[in-house]
């Protein structure tokens, strides 16, 4: 490895880019930096590089370049470098010493008059690269000064002898890896529990065995590489750089621009070949799903609810019409076809919940029904029609994580865990549910009721509290899918997100309008990044999940949204279910021209702020 900041000449204390003089002006001729490299002259002629050549892209025709630099020199004084010019200098000479373009970096230090890192963090690499682990462990010495923890010398100082002790034993040198394990680690009394660790690879019988049971690539390049890292982590960077600083610092910028994209639904991707540096990121609102893909008209009466399966292949409808109609996504053009219709539900069918496996779909009627049907979806068949009594409201259904259970209740009091087949197993008495989420601890059941509030119940000790308190009735709500956050429909309020770990109000979304009519919103696209749901003045309203406003107001339906769904493995698709008795879909705009797209459709609003 080349070193690009080795000195070979007096040490200096400077930590950052060194220019000779005050003023600014260049140091004399044949001067030596700290860095070794060789300076340019106060008449400006071409610099020397360490092969010889002449600098810059004039040296066919040296005497014009000498001239015009000697008229500029003498015209006007070197300029004296920023502080973030230098550390712009400095990272990329590191990204271009990474890309093995050594005698680049020399000549930019030279011209620059910078060092790319202190002459003794150059000097700690490579003895570090080479395995000299005595002339590293002194090297840690000239560097303490330069720290700002005392204590991180010590921590240096274990990694360094931890890989100098597995070197030892995968080169079968057990007496001398005995010998830094007892006298040289051990002494440090730092990190004990990992020295028992150490210790028991002594055991290993190969060198195999020792990498796989340390986890650890092997003496090498690679293993030298990733302990370098960590070490770089304790010096300052204004001796060692940071590794990797200026594709670490660029990966921030693409994330950062992705974050603040309205309309970004893609998956985050952290590998910089997949995008562009040249320009910003920005996603188009034709990626979005607020285009009408498809109207679903088979319903003849109000559709009260619609979700998707958990797999994202099937679209389950529930109507007043008292039938369930199941509907198959196609994978390609993600258009939906009738699969089966479900019938018999003589009140109608306000709300569905999928199994964890999809296999099962519950059904469950508004608020004078008793009863609620649980379906094979596979097959069609009905497997258990459940009815604890005709004085109960059966409004509401969560699935238990592992399949085999659910709970289920209504306003009238009614607060159940059932099996498969109707089987009561445990009931709450006197809580009068509005809505229901199990959590995927496979105890807890979230439980929304008449007092404005949701409550996380343990049916298996039997303990309640609170967690979330509105001063509105909570008419539904869902659970994000790691649990954490709780999206609302608070009547006359719209809709609110709260933080279940922290109990907290996090934020209220503006636009929708609801009174008390019940509307169902959901969480969508890639980590659930937006916000979904219907409203009384027919609309379908999208948020990003951090903004208040909305980002698309989708029209087409002609009455109440009673139900927003996005699809759970393909985050271009949507549906919404409306009393109008239709399911709408919503996807990316149709592949057309550029400016037949720009006119496509009025459905789409933009609500950018």
């Amino acid at each position: 490895m080349q070193a690009n900041g080795a000195g070979q000449g007096q040490e200096s204390a400077e930590l950052s880019c060194l220019n000779s003089a005050q003023n600014g002006e260049s140091s004399s001729a044949g001067g030596a930096h700290s860095n070794g490299l060789l300076s340019s002259t106060d008449s400006g002629n071409s610099v020397g590089t360490s092969n010889g050549s002449a600098a810059g892209p004039g040296s066919g025709s040296s005497a014009a370049s000498t001239a015009s630099g000697s008229e500029v020199g003498s015209l006007k004084k070197k300029k004296r470098l920023s502080q973030a010019e230098e550390d712009v200098i400095r990272l990329i000479g590191q990204h271009l010493h990474g890309l093995g373009l050594n005698q680049t970096v020399d000549l930019l230090m030279q011209e620059s008059g910078c060092r790319l890192e202190h002459s003794s963090a150059t000097k700690f690499r490579n003895h570090v690269m080479e395995g000299e682990w005595d002339k590293a462990e002194n090297d840690l010495n000239e560097l303490r000064a330069l720290m700002h923890s005392p204590n991180a010398i010590v921590r240096m100082k274990f990694l360094l002898l931890q890989q100098k002790y597995l070197e030892y034993l995968e080169d079968g040198k057990v007496l001398e890896a005995l010998q830094v394990l007892r006298g040289e680690l051990t002494p440090l009394k730092y990190n004990t529990d990992r020295i028992h660790v150490l210790s028991g690879y002594l055991m290993c019988s190969h060198a195999e065995d020792l990498r796989a049971k340390a986890e650890w690539e092997g003496k090498g390049t690679a293993s030298r590489c990733r302990l370098l890292d960590k070490l770089q982590t304790y010096l300052p960077p204004s001796v060692m750089l940071p590794p990797r600083r200026l594709q670490t610092l660029l990966r921030q910028a693409v994330e950062l621009q992705r974050d603040r994209c309205l309309y970004h639904n893609t998956k985050l991707d952290s590998n910089l070949d997949s995008v562009s540096l040249l320009l910003d990121h920005v996603c188009s609102r034709k990626q979005f799903p607020c285009y009408t893909q498809q109207i679903l008209t088979e319903h003849c009466n109000e559709v009260w609810f619609c979700k998707f399966s958990n797999d994202g292949t099937k679209l389950a409808t529930g109507s007043k019409d008292t039938t369930v109609i199941i509907w198959q996504v196609d994978p390609e053009s993600h258009q939906l076809k009738l699969l089966r219709t479900l019938e018999g539900h003589a009140y109608g069918v306000s709300y569905l919940a999928w199994s964890p496996d999809d296999t099962y779909l519950i059904a469950c009627g508004p608020d004078d029904c008793s009863e609620l049907w649980l379906w094979n979806v596979q097959t069609g068949e009905l497997r258990t029609k459940m009815s604890q009594s005709h004085e109960d409201s059966l409004t509401s259904v969560a699935w238990n994580p592992d399949g085999k259970r659910f709970v289920t209740g209504g306003q009238r009091g009614q607060f159940y865990q059932c099996d498969l087949d109707g089987n009561l197993l445990d009931s709450w008495e006197g809580v009068r549910v509005q809505c229901l989420w199990c959590l995927s601890d496979g105890r807890t059941v979230l439980a929304s009721d008449t007092h404005q509030r949701i409550r996380g119940y343990n049916f298996e000790d039997l303990t309640d509290r609170n967690i979330v308190q509105e001063d509105h009735p909570i008419m539904s709500f869902t659970v994000s899918k790691n649990g954490r956050l709780a999206l609302l429909n608070v009547a006359t309020q719209g809709v609110h997100l709260w933080d279940l770990q922290d109990r907290v109000l996090v934020r209220k979304y503006q636009g929708v309008t609801q009174g008390f009519y019940t509307i169902h919103s959901c969480f969508g696209g890639h980590n659930e990044d937006f916000i979904a749901s219907g409203s009384e003045d027919h609309k379908v309203y999208i948020w990003h999940r951090r903004g208040e406003l909305p980002i698309a107001e989708l029209t087409g339906h002609t009455r109440t949204v009673n139900c927003v769904s996005w699809n759970p493995t393909i985050p271009g698709l949507m549906a919404s279910a409306s009393d109008d008795g239709t399911v709408r879909v919503w996807g990316p705009a149709p592949f057309l021209e550029t400016q037949e797209a720009d006119g496509l459709n009025e459905n789409c609003s933009n609500m950018d702020s």
